[in-house]
Protein backbone atom coordinates (compact mmCIF):
# COMPACT_ATOMS: atom_id res chain seq x y z
CA UNK A 1 0.00 0.00 0.00
CA UNK A 2 2.53 2.14 0.59
CA UNK A 3 4.78 1.47 -2.33
CA UNK A 4 1.59 1.85 -4.07
CA UNK A 5 1.43 5.29 -2.61
CA UNK A 6 5.21 6.34 -3.10
CA UNK A 7 4.99 5.42 -6.96
CA UNK A 8 1.89 7.81 -7.58
CA UNK A 9 4.10 10.01 -6.48
CA UNK A 10 6.65 9.77 -7.90
CA UNK A 11 4.05 9.70 -11.18
CA UNK A 12 2.59 13.13 -10.25
CA UNK A 13 5.83 14.23 -9.07
CA UNK A 14 7.29 13.47 -12.83
CA UNK A 15 4.57 14.71 -14.60
CA UNK A 16 4.36 18.43 -13.13
CA UNK A 17 8.18 18.48 -13.54
CA UNK A 18 7.57 18.04 -17.40
CA UNK A 19 4.90 20.67 -17.26
CA UNK A 20 7.10 23.14 -16.03
CA UNK A 21 10.33 21.94 -17.64
CA UNK A 22 8.63 21.44 -21.35
CA UNK A 23 7.89 25.00 -23.26
CA UNK A 24 4.23 25.08 -24.32
CA UNK A 25 3.95 25.18 -28.25
CA UNK A 26 2.84 28.86 -29.63
CA UNK A 27 5.11 30.51 -27.26
CA UNK A 28 8.35 32.38 -27.36
CA UNK A 29 11.44 30.71 -26.06
CA UNK A 30 14.65 31.82 -25.66
CA UNK A 31 17.46 29.64 -27.18
CA UNK A 32 21.61 29.78 -28.08
CA UNK A 33 23.12 29.53 -31.60
CA UNK A 34 25.15 26.00 -31.23
CA UNK A 35 26.08 26.07 -35.06
CA UNK A 36 25.62 27.51 -38.39
CA UNK A 37 25.56 25.33 -41.77
CA UNK A 38 23.94 25.26 -44.87
CA UNK A 39 21.93 28.49 -44.93
CA UNK A 40 20.64 27.75 -41.53
CA UNK A 41 21.49 28.34 -37.93
CA UNK A 42 20.99 25.66 -35.55
CA UNK A 43 19.45 26.53 -32.20
CA UNK A 44 19.19 25.02 -28.59
CA UNK A 45 16.43 25.84 -26.91
CA UNK A 46 16.95 23.61 -24.01
CA UNK A 47 14.91 20.54 -22.82
CA UNK A 48 16.92 18.73 -24.86
CA UNK A 49 15.41 20.33 -27.73
CA UNK A 50 17.13 21.86 -30.84
CA UNK A 51 15.77 23.27 -33.83
CA UNK A 52 16.81 25.18 -37.09
CA UNK A 53 15.79 28.85 -38.42
CA UNK A 54 16.94 29.98 -42.03
CA UNK A 55 19.60 32.60 -41.73
CA UNK A 56 17.12 35.19 -43.96
CA UNK A 57 15.19 35.53 -40.68
CA UNK A 58 17.59 37.06 -38.58
CA UNK A 59 18.22 39.84 -41.71
CA UNK A 60 16.81 43.32 -40.92
CA UNK A 61 15.02 44.75 -44.12
CA UNK A 62 17.30 44.51 -47.10
CA UNK A 63 20.43 43.55 -44.70
CA UNK A 64 22.08 40.57 -43.85
CA UNK A 65 21.98 38.16 -41.29
CA UNK A 66 23.72 39.33 -38.11
CA UNK A 67 23.64 36.15 -35.99
CA UNK A 68 27.32 34.19 -34.66
CA UNK A 69 27.72 30.85 -32.86
CA UNK A 70 26.82 31.42 -28.98
CA UNK A 71 24.82 34.20 -29.81
CA UNK A 72 20.87 33.79 -27.28
CA UNK A 73 18.14 34.82 -29.53
CA UNK A 74 14.23 34.60 -28.90
CA UNK A 75 12.27 32.15 -31.25
CA UNK A 76 8.88 31.02 -31.99
CA UNK A 77 7.85 26.99 -30.67
CA UNK A 78 5.62 25.91 -33.38
CA UNK A 79 6.43 22.35 -32.22
CA UNK A 80 8.13 20.46 -29.54
CA UNK A 81 9.17 17.64 -32.25
CA UNK A 82 8.66 17.45 -35.81
CA UNK A 83 9.46 14.54 -38.25
CA UNK A 84 13.62 14.99 -38.10
CA UNK A 85 13.05 14.70 -34.49
CA UNK A 86 13.69 18.06 -34.25
CA UNK A 87 11.92 21.16 -32.69
CA UNK A 88 10.20 23.44 -35.23
CA UNK A 89 10.83 26.98 -34.55
CA UNK A 90 10.76 30.68 -36.32
CA UNK A 91 12.22 33.48 -35.57
CA UNK A 92 10.21 35.63 -37.88
CA UNK A 93 7.55 34.95 -35.48
CA UNK A 94 9.22 35.34 -32.57
CA UNK A 95 9.73 39.22 -33.77
CA UNK A 96 5.69 38.79 -34.98
CA UNK A 97 4.67 38.25 -31.38
CA UNK A 98 7.47 40.58 -30.20
CA UNK A 99 6.02 43.69 -32.66
CA UNK A 100 2.46 42.75 -32.30
CA UNK A 101 3.44 43.21 -28.19
CA UNK A 102 4.95 46.51 -28.94
CA UNK A 103 2.83 47.82 -31.34
CA UNK A 104 -0.57 47.36 -29.44
CA UNK A 105 1.27 49.67 -26.82
CA UNK A 106 2.21 52.08 -29.17
CA UNK A 107 -1.60 52.26 -30.40
CA UNK A 108 -2.83 52.90 -27.14
CA UNK A 109 -0.78 55.23 -25.75
CA UNK A 110 -1.14 56.95 -29.87
CA UNK A 111 2.72 56.96 -29.85
CA UNK A 112 4.90 56.60 -32.83
CA UNK A 113 6.44 54.01 -34.59
CA UNK A 114 9.07 53.70 -37.01
CA UNK A 115 8.79 51.56 -40.29
CA UNK A 116 10.16 51.09 -43.81
CA UNK A 117 7.93 50.90 -47.23
CA UNK A 118 9.00 47.74 -48.63
CA UNK A 119 6.38 47.00 -51.27
CA UNK A 120 3.81 48.50 -53.84
CA UNK A 121 0.10 46.84 -53.06
CA UNK A 122 -3.31 47.44 -54.81
CA UNK A 123 -4.55 50.42 -53.42
CA UNK A 124 -1.35 51.46 -51.48
CA UNK A 125 2.09 50.01 -49.62
CA UNK A 126 3.28 47.52 -47.44
CA UNK A 127 5.38 48.71 -44.33
CA UNK A 128 8.06 46.99 -42.30
CA UNK A 129 7.42 48.04 -38.37
CA UNK A 130 9.73 45.45 -37.03
CA UNK A 131 8.56 42.18 -37.96
CA UNK A 132 5.02 43.30 -38.30
CA UNK A 133 4.20 44.62 -41.76
CA UNK A 134 0.93 47.16 -41.82
CA UNK A 135 -0.77 48.46 -45.02
CA UNK A 136 0.02 52.18 -45.64
CA UNK A 137 -3.10 53.27 -48.11
CA UNK A 138 -1.95 55.73 -50.83
CA UNK A 139 -4.03 58.48 -49.56
CA UNK A 140 -1.77 58.58 -46.56
CA UNK A 141 1.70 58.75 -48.00
CA UNK A 142 2.06 62.60 -47.90
CA UNK A 143 -0.09 65.48 -47.84
CA UNK A 144 -0.46 65.95 -51.66
CA UNK A 145 -0.62 63.10 -53.89
CA UNK A 146 3.00 61.49 -54.41
CA UNK A 147 4.10 60.12 -58.17
CA UNK A 148 6.89 58.83 -57.28
CA UNK A 149 7.25 56.93 -54.15
CA UNK A 150 10.74 55.47 -54.69
CA UNK A 151 13.16 57.59 -52.77
CA UNK A 152 10.47 56.91 -50.29
CA UNK A 153 11.60 52.93 -50.34
CA UNK A 154 13.50 51.27 -47.39
CA UNK A 155 13.48 54.17 -45.41
CA UNK A 156 13.35 54.25 -42.06
CA UNK A 157 10.59 56.67 -40.94
CA UNK A 158 7.80 57.48 -38.45
CA UNK A 159 4.36 56.15 -38.95
CA UNK A 160 1.21 56.67 -36.89
CA UNK A 161 -1.37 53.27 -36.44
CA UNK A 162 -4.67 54.15 -37.61
CA UNK A 163 -5.79 51.11 -36.79
CA UNK A 164 -5.02 47.20 -35.97
CA UNK A 165 -6.41 43.63 -35.60
CA UNK A 166 -4.53 41.40 -33.70
CA UNK A 167 -6.96 38.49 -34.34
CA UNK A 168 -7.09 39.31 -37.99
CA UNK A 169 -2.93 40.38 -38.47
CA UNK A 170 -4.25 44.01 -40.01
CA UNK A 171 -2.22 47.02 -39.56
CA UNK A 172 -3.53 50.15 -41.09
CA UNK A 173 -0.69 53.10 -40.37
CA UNK A 174 -0.39 56.77 -41.91
CA UNK A 175 2.47 59.05 -42.69
CA UNK A 176 0.90 61.70 -43.99
CA UNK A 177 -0.54 62.27 -40.00
CA UNK A 178 3.03 62.36 -39.15
CA UNK A 179 3.82 65.06 -41.45
CA UNK A 180 0.62 67.16 -40.82
CA UNK A 181 1.22 66.98 -37.14
CA UNK A 182 4.89 68.16 -38.39
CA UNK A 183 3.29 70.75 -40.91
CA UNK A 184 0.50 72.05 -38.49
CA UNK A 185 3.72 72.97 -36.06
CA UNK A 186 5.82 74.43 -38.09
CA UNK A 187 2.58 76.38 -39.66
CA UNK A 188 2.00 77.53 -36.06
CA UNK A 189 5.70 78.85 -35.49
CA UNK A 190 5.75 80.94 -38.83
CA UNK A 191 2.17 82.03 -39.05
CA UNK A 192 3.21 83.41 -35.02
CA UNK A 193 5.73 85.09 -36.51
CA UNK A 194 3.92 87.14 -38.77
CA UNK A 195 1.54 89.52 -38.58
CA UNK A 196 -0.99 91.76 -41.32
CA UNK A 197 0.60 94.23 -43.16
CA UNK A 198 4.25 92.43 -42.78
CA UNK A 199 5.99 91.92 -46.33
CA UNK A 200 7.97 88.91 -46.79
CA UNK A 201 9.84 86.90 -49.30
CA UNK A 202 8.12 83.74 -50.69
CA UNK A 203 8.52 81.13 -53.88
CA UNK A 204 5.39 80.42 -56.10
CA UNK A 205 4.41 77.06 -55.62
CA UNK A 206 1.32 76.23 -58.02
CA UNK A 207 -0.61 78.35 -60.07
CA UNK A 208 -4.46 77.77 -60.10
CA UNK A 209 -6.75 79.85 -62.62
CA UNK A 210 -8.01 81.83 -59.14
CA UNK A 211 -4.93 82.25 -58.03
CA UNK A 212 -1.06 81.34 -56.77
CA UNK A 213 0.27 79.74 -53.83
CA UNK A 214 3.41 80.92 -52.41
CA UNK A 215 5.32 78.97 -49.75
CA UNK A 216 6.82 81.51 -46.94
CA UNK A 217 8.87 78.69 -45.58
CA UNK A 218 7.04 75.93 -44.31
CA UNK A 219 3.53 77.86 -44.48
CA UNK A 220 1.42 78.48 -47.79
CA UNK A 221 -0.25 81.28 -48.49
CA UNK A 222 -2.76 82.35 -50.99
CA UNK A 223 -2.09 85.09 -53.18
CA UNK A 224 -5.60 86.03 -55.65
CA UNK A 225 -5.08 86.87 -59.09
CA UNK A 226 -7.22 90.40 -57.87
CA UNK A 227 -4.73 91.20 -55.64
CA UNK A 228 -1.37 90.20 -58.05
CA UNK A 229 -1.48 93.74 -59.54
CA UNK A 230 -4.27 96.92 -60.11
CA UNK A 231 -4.88 96.12 -63.49
CA UNK A 232 -7.15 93.43 -64.90
CA UNK A 233 -5.17 89.68 -65.13
CA UNK A 234 -7.08 86.89 -66.87
CA UNK A 235 -4.75 84.34 -65.70
CA UNK A 236 -1.86 84.06 -62.99
CA UNK A 237 0.51 83.04 -65.76
CA UNK A 238 0.62 85.96 -67.11
CA UNK A 239 3.05 87.77 -64.57
CA UNK A 240 3.81 84.82 -62.23
CA UNK A 241 5.66 81.17 -62.95
CA UNK A 242 6.35 78.22 -60.54
CA UNK A 243 9.48 78.59 -58.42
CA UNK A 244 10.11 82.02 -58.56
CA UNK A 245 10.69 84.36 -55.38
CA UNK A 246 8.07 87.40 -54.78
CA UNK A 247 7.48 89.96 -52.69
CA UNK A 248 4.28 89.47 -51.00
CA UNK A 249 2.73 91.68 -48.11
CA UNK A 250 0.24 89.48 -45.59
CA UNK A 251 -3.51 90.75 -45.99
CA UNK A 252 -5.36 88.54 -43.38
CA UNK A 253 -4.18 85.53 -41.06
CA UNK A 254 -6.85 83.31 -39.87
CA UNK A 255 -5.57 81.99 -36.66
CA UNK A 256 -8.24 79.39 -36.37
CA UNK A 257 -8.05 77.65 -40.24
CA UNK A 258 -4.42 78.90 -40.10
CA UNK A 259 -5.23 80.13 -43.76
CA UNK A 260 -2.87 83.35 -44.97
CA UNK A 261 -3.96 85.59 -47.27
CA UNK A 262 -1.48 87.81 -50.13
CA UNK A 263 -1.62 90.51 -51.92
CA UNK A 264 1.21 92.14 -54.49
CA UNK A 265 -0.41 94.79 -55.79
CA UNK A 266 -0.72 96.43 -52.07
CA UNK A 267 3.19 97.31 -52.11
CA UNK A 268 2.51 99.88 -55.00
CA UNK A 269 0.64 102.68 -55.38
CA UNK A 270 -2.98 102.60 -55.95
CA UNK A 271 -3.55 104.27 -59.60
CA UNK A 272 -7.35 105.12 -58.74
CA UNK A 273 -5.83 107.42 -55.74
CA UNK A 274 -5.27 110.36 -58.82
CA UNK A 275 -7.78 109.21 -61.23
CA UNK A 276 -10.46 112.40 -60.88
CA UNK A 277 -7.16 114.25 -61.55
CA UNK A 278 -5.78 112.55 -64.27
CA UNK A 279 -9.37 111.86 -66.29
CA UNK A 280 -11.42 114.94 -65.40
CA UNK A 281 -14.89 114.77 -66.78
CA UNK A 282 -15.26 115.60 -70.27
CA UNK A 283 -11.24 115.11 -71.27
CA UNK A 284 -10.74 112.51 -74.10
CA UNK A 285 -8.22 109.98 -73.56
CA UNK A 286 -6.28 106.95 -75.41
CA UNK A 287 -7.28 103.39 -74.12
CA UNK A 288 -7.41 100.05 -74.85
CA UNK A 289 -10.38 97.51 -74.91
CA UNK A 290 -9.46 94.47 -72.53
CA UNK A 291 -13.21 92.84 -72.20
CA UNK A 292 -15.97 92.88 -74.63
CA UNK A 293 -19.42 91.79 -72.71
CA UNK A 294 -23.14 91.76 -74.21
CA UNK A 295 -23.49 95.54 -72.19
CA UNK A 296 -20.47 97.27 -73.13
CA UNK A 297 -16.60 97.49 -73.61
CA UNK A 298 -13.84 97.60 -70.64
CA UNK A 299 -11.20 100.38 -72.10
CA UNK A 300 -7.70 100.23 -69.76
CA UNK A 301 -6.89 103.99 -69.46
CA UNK A 302 -3.77 102.72 -67.55
CA UNK A 303 -1.87 99.89 -65.52
CA UNK A 304 -4.96 99.24 -63.51
CA UNK A 305 -7.41 102.02 -63.79
CA UNK A 306 -10.68 100.94 -66.48
CA UNK A 307 -13.74 102.23 -67.39
CA UNK A 308 -17.05 101.30 -69.13
CA UNK A 309 -17.99 101.81 -72.77
CA UNK A 310 -22.09 101.25 -72.04
CA UNK A 311 -23.40 99.95 -75.22
CA UNK A 312 -25.57 103.05 -75.61
CA UNK A 313 -22.21 104.94 -75.44
CA UNK A 314 -20.52 103.21 -78.29
CA UNK A 315 -22.34 104.74 -81.56
CA UNK A 316 -24.75 107.38 -82.74
CA UNK A 317 -26.35 105.66 -85.03
CA UNK A 318 -25.76 101.80 -84.17
CA UNK A 319 -28.58 101.44 -81.61
CA UNK A 320 -28.91 97.30 -81.57
CA UNK A 321 -25.74 95.50 -82.50
CA UNK A 322 -23.20 93.92 -80.56
CA UNK A 323 -20.55 95.75 -79.29
CA UNK A 324 -18.39 93.15 -80.63
CA UNK A 325 -18.84 94.68 -83.72
CA UNK A 326 -17.96 97.83 -83.02
CA UNK A 327 -14.77 97.32 -81.32
CA UNK A 328 -12.09 94.53 -80.81
CA UNK A 329 -10.34 92.97 -78.05
CA UNK A 330 -6.74 95.15 -77.84
CA UNK A 331 -7.77 97.75 -80.02
CA UNK A 332 -6.84 101.14 -79.27
CA UNK A 333 -9.67 103.63 -79.36
CA UNK A 334 -10.38 107.53 -77.95
CA UNK A 335 -12.84 107.68 -75.49
CA UNK A 336 -14.02 110.65 -72.93
CA UNK A 337 -14.55 110.34 -69.17
CA UNK A 338 -18.33 111.19 -68.40
CA UNK A 339 -18.35 109.98 -64.66
CA UNK A 340 -16.66 109.20 -61.72
CA UNK A 341 -17.35 106.91 -59.20
CA UNK A 342 -14.04 106.71 -56.41
CA UNK A 343 -15.63 104.76 -54.47
CA UNK A 344 -17.09 102.19 -56.37
CA UNK A 345 -14.19 102.24 -58.70
CA UNK A 346 -15.70 102.87 -61.53
CA UNK A 347 -15.36 105.19 -64.61
CA UNK A 348 -17.81 105.82 -67.26
CA UNK A 349 -16.57 106.27 -70.71
CA UNK A 350 -18.16 107.64 -74.05
CA UNK A 351 -16.46 106.42 -77.46
CA UNK A 352 -19.52 108.31 -79.38
CA UNK A 353 -18.93 111.39 -77.55
CA UNK A 354 -15.45 111.29 -78.92
CA UNK A 355 -17.34 112.10 -82.92
CA UNK A 356 -19.66 114.82 -83.95
CA UNK A 357 -23.22 114.06 -83.67
CA UNK A 358 -24.00 112.98 -87.17
CA UNK A 359 -27.59 114.69 -86.76
CA UNK A 360 -25.48 118.08 -86.13
CA UNK A 361 -23.37 118.04 -88.72
CA UNK A 362 -26.57 117.41 -91.23
CA UNK A 363 -28.41 119.71 -89.61
CA UNK A 364 -25.51 122.48 -90.37
CA UNK A 365 -24.96 121.33 -94.08
CA UNK A 366 -28.59 120.02 -95.19
CA UNK A 367 -30.88 123.59 -93.90
CA UNK A 368 -34.81 123.24 -94.41
CA UNK A 369 -35.35 123.20 -97.86
CA UNK A 370 -32.61 120.94 -98.96
CA UNK A 371 -33.04 118.73 -102.03
CA UNK A 372 -31.38 115.29 -100.99
CA UNK A 373 -31.07 111.52 -102.70
CA UNK A 374 -30.73 108.42 -100.69
CA UNK A 375 -32.09 104.61 -100.83
CA UNK A 376 -35.14 103.38 -99.77
CA UNK A 377 -33.98 101.47 -96.22
CA UNK A 378 -37.53 100.03 -94.74
CA UNK A 379 -40.97 101.11 -95.61
CA UNK A 380 -43.55 100.61 -92.89
CA UNK A 381 -47.43 101.19 -92.62
CA UNK A 382 -46.93 105.34 -91.57
CA UNK A 383 -44.04 106.09 -94.04
CA UNK A 384 -40.32 105.56 -95.92
CA UNK A 385 -37.18 105.80 -94.35
CA UNK A 386 -34.30 106.92 -96.33
CA UNK A 387 -30.47 105.99 -96.19
CA UNK A 388 -28.73 109.43 -95.44
CA UNK A 389 -24.73 110.13 -95.08
CA UNK A 390 -23.31 108.77 -92.06
CA UNK A 391 -25.25 105.95 -91.56
CA UNK A 392 -28.41 108.19 -90.21
CA UNK A 393 -31.70 107.95 -91.64
CA UNK A 394 -34.70 110.31 -92.79
CA UNK A 395 -38.32 109.75 -92.62
CA UNK A 396 -41.29 110.33 -95.15
CA UNK A 397 -44.68 110.50 -93.49
CA UNK A 398 -47.39 109.29 -95.96
CA UNK A 399 -48.55 112.88 -96.17
CA UNK A 400 -45.52 113.86 -97.57
CA UNK A 401 -45.62 111.39 -100.76
CA UNK A 402 -47.97 112.91 -103.22
CA UNK A 403 -50.08 116.07 -103.42
CA UNK A 404 -52.49 114.51 -106.18
CA UNK A 405 -52.74 110.96 -104.06
CA UNK A 406 -53.91 109.34 -100.92
CA UNK A 407 -50.21 108.42 -98.67
CA UNK A 408 -51.74 104.91 -98.42
CA UNK A 409 -52.21 104.38 -101.99
CA UNK A 410 -48.70 106.52 -102.91
CA UNK A 411 -46.78 104.54 -101.14
CA UNK A 412 -47.49 101.45 -103.28
CA UNK A 413 -45.37 102.66 -105.72
CA UNK A 414 -42.51 102.47 -103.99
CA UNK A 415 -39.90 99.23 -102.87
CA UNK A 416 -37.22 98.97 -100.45
CA UNK A 417 -34.04 99.56 -102.95
CA UNK A 418 -35.54 102.99 -104.46
CA UNK A 419 -33.45 105.45 -104.60
CA UNK A 420 -35.73 108.40 -104.07
CA UNK A 421 -35.44 112.17 -103.64
CA UNK A 422 -36.68 114.41 -101.23
CA UNK A 423 -36.68 118.13 -99.61
CA UNK A 424 -35.60 118.36 -95.57
CA UNK A 425 -38.79 119.69 -93.63
CA UNK A 426 -37.33 119.46 -90.41
CA UNK A 427 -34.00 118.26 -88.25
CA UNK A 428 -34.63 117.30 -84.28
CA UNK A 429 -31.34 116.62 -83.09
CA UNK A 430 -32.47 115.87 -79.45
CA UNK A 431 -34.94 113.59 -80.99
CA UNK A 432 -32.43 112.27 -83.78
CA UNK A 433 -35.00 112.31 -86.05
CA UNK A 434 -35.43 113.84 -90.02
CA UNK A 435 -38.16 114.77 -91.51
CA UNK A 436 -38.55 114.22 -95.59
CA UNK A 437 -40.48 115.21 -97.97
CA UNK A 438 -41.02 113.82 -101.14
CA UNK A 439 -44.31 115.34 -102.41
CA UNK A 440 -42.31 119.27 -101.40
CA UNK A 441 -39.97 119.06 -104.59
CA UNK A 442 -43.13 118.56 -106.87
CA UNK A 443 -45.74 120.97 -107.96
CA UNK A 444 -48.71 121.70 -106.04
CA UNK A 445 -51.47 121.63 -108.37
CA UNK A 446 -54.34 121.57 -105.86
CA UNK A 447 -52.64 124.97 -104.35
CA UNK A 448 -52.08 126.23 -107.77
CA UNK A 449 -55.53 125.37 -109.28
CA UNK A 450 -57.60 127.27 -106.12
CA UNK A 451 -55.33 129.88 -105.64
CA UNK A 452 -57.27 133.55 -104.51
CA UNK A 453 -60.18 130.81 -104.06
CA UNK A 454 -61.63 130.92 -100.33
CA UNK A 455 -65.18 129.94 -98.74
CA UNK A 456 -68.01 131.67 -100.12
CA UNK A 457 -66.25 132.53 -104.14
CA UNK A 458 -68.57 132.45 -106.62
CA UNK A 459 -66.84 129.90 -109.71
CA UNK A 460 -67.41 128.28 -112.82
CA UNK A 461 -66.91 124.64 -113.11
CA UNK A 462 -67.46 121.93 -115.64
CA UNK A 463 -69.32 119.56 -115.38
CA UNK A 464 -67.36 116.25 -115.94
CA UNK A 465 -69.73 112.96 -114.98
CA UNK A 466 -73.33 112.49 -114.23
CA UNK A 467 -74.02 109.75 -111.02
CA UNK A 468 -76.60 108.94 -109.42
CA UNK A 469 -75.72 111.02 -105.74
CA UNK A 470 -74.29 114.18 -107.70
CA UNK A 471 -72.34 115.82 -110.31
CA UNK A 472 -68.62 115.20 -110.93
CA UNK A 473 -67.39 118.88 -111.93
CA UNK A 474 -64.02 120.21 -112.79
CA UNK A 475 -62.38 123.48 -111.34
CA UNK A 476 -58.49 124.64 -113.02
CA UNK A 477 -58.03 120.71 -113.79
CA UNK A 478 -59.14 119.56 -109.81
CA UNK A 479 -61.99 117.17 -109.23
CA UNK A 480 -64.19 117.52 -107.25
CA UNK A 481 -68.11 116.57 -106.42
CA UNK A 482 -71.68 118.19 -105.81
CA UNK A 483 -73.76 116.06 -103.99
CA UNK A 484 -77.84 115.49 -105.08
CA UNK A 485 -79.15 118.22 -102.26
CA UNK A 486 -76.36 120.92 -103.34
CA UNK A 487 -77.68 120.69 -107.14
CA UNK A 488 -80.67 123.48 -106.60
CA UNK A 489 -82.74 125.47 -103.50
CA UNK A 490 -85.82 123.78 -105.03
CA UNK A 491 -86.24 119.77 -104.45
CA UNK A 492 -87.88 119.63 -107.73
CA UNK A 493 -84.55 120.57 -109.63
CA UNK A 494 -82.05 118.11 -107.36
CA UNK A 495 -81.74 116.15 -110.13
CA UNK A 496 -78.63 115.07 -111.90
CA UNK A 497 -79.73 113.75 -115.13
CA UNK A 498 -80.85 117.51 -115.91
CA UNK A 499 -77.41 117.97 -116.61
CA UNK A 500 -75.16 117.28 -119.34
CA UNK A 501 -71.62 116.35 -119.46
CA UNK A 502 -69.56 119.66 -120.75
CA UNK A 503 -72.30 121.99 -119.00
CA UNK A 504 -70.58 125.11 -117.51
CA UNK A 505 -72.12 126.17 -113.93
CA UNK A 506 -71.58 128.74 -111.52
CA UNK A 507 -70.91 127.29 -107.75
CA UNK A 508 -70.47 128.92 -104.68
CA UNK A 509 -66.92 127.45 -102.73
CA UNK A 510 -68.66 125.65 -98.98
CA UNK A 511 -65.16 124.49 -98.28
CA UNK A 512 -61.14 124.74 -99.32
CA UNK A 513 -59.51 121.62 -97.03
CA UNK A 514 -56.34 121.72 -97.78
CA UNK A 515 -55.52 118.16 -96.17
CA UNK A 516 -57.78 116.07 -98.53
CA UNK A 517 -56.85 118.51 -101.43
CA UNK A 518 -61.21 119.06 -102.07
CA UNK A 519 -62.84 121.83 -102.81
CA UNK A 520 -67.10 121.75 -101.38
CA UNK A 521 -69.17 123.50 -103.77
CA UNK A 522 -72.62 124.07 -103.75
CA UNK A 523 -75.36 125.37 -106.56
CA UNK A 524 -77.88 125.59 -103.58
CA UNK A 525 -75.47 127.82 -101.66
CA UNK A 526 -75.02 129.77 -104.96
CA UNK A 527 -78.71 130.67 -105.41
CA UNK A 528 -79.52 130.89 -101.48
CA UNK A 529 -77.19 133.89 -101.33
CA UNK A 530 -78.43 135.42 -104.47
CA UNK A 531 -81.59 135.20 -103.16
CA UNK A 532 -80.57 136.86 -99.95
CA UNK A 533 -78.63 139.63 -101.71
CA UNK A 534 -81.52 140.83 -104.29
CA UNK A 535 -83.99 140.64 -101.16
CA UNK A 536 -81.01 142.88 -99.36
CA UNK A 537 -80.98 145.20 -102.63
CA UNK A 538 -84.45 145.73 -104.24
CA UNK A 539 -86.99 145.30 -101.43
CA UNK A 540 -88.30 142.49 -98.82
CA UNK A 541 -91.17 140.02 -99.32
CA UNK A 542 -92.92 141.64 -96.36
CA UNK A 543 -93.96 144.95 -98.65
CA UNK A 544 -96.05 143.31 -101.34
CA UNK A 545 -93.47 142.47 -103.82
CA UNK A 546 -93.04 138.77 -104.89
CA UNK A 547 -90.00 136.93 -105.08
CA UNK A 548 -90.27 136.60 -108.61
CA UNK A 549 -90.91 140.46 -109.00
CA UNK A 550 -87.54 140.94 -106.78
CA UNK A 551 -85.54 138.76 -108.77
CA UNK A 552 -86.36 140.10 -112.00
CA UNK A 553 -85.81 143.57 -111.01
CA UNK A 554 -82.16 142.13 -109.66
CA UNK A 555 -81.65 140.32 -112.88
CA UNK A 556 -82.86 143.43 -114.85
CA UNK A 557 -80.30 145.62 -112.70
CA UNK A 558 -77.50 143.54 -113.35
CA UNK A 559 -78.58 144.04 -117.54
CA UNK A 560 -78.13 147.77 -116.90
Amino acid sequence: MCAKATMEEFEALLAESLEIDTPQEGSVVKGRVIAIEAGQAIIDVGYKMEGRVDLKEFADLGGSADISVGDEVEVYLDRVENARGEAQISRDKAKREEAWDRLEKAYANETRVEGAIFGRVKGGFTVDLGGAVAFLPGSQVDVRPVRDAGPLMGLKQPFQILKMDRRRGNIVVSRRAILEESRAEQRAEVIGNLSEGQTVDGVVKNITEYGAFVDLGGVDGLLHVTDMAWRRVNHPSEILSIGETVKVQVIKINKETHRISLGMKQLQSDPWDSVENSYPLGSVHKGRVTNITDYGAFVELEAGVEGLVHVSEMSWTKKNVHPGKIVSTSQEVDVMVLEIDSAKRRVSLGLKQTMRNPWEVFAETHPVGTAIEGEVKNITEFGLFVGLENDIDGMVHLSDLSWDQRGEDAIQNYRKGDTVQAAVTEVDIEKERISLSIKALGDDTFTDAVDGVKRGSIITVAVTAIEEGGVEVDYNGMKSFIRRSDLSRDRADQRPERFQVGDKVDVRVTNVDSKTRRLGLSIKAREIAEEKEAVEQYGSSDSGASLGDILGAALKGDRN
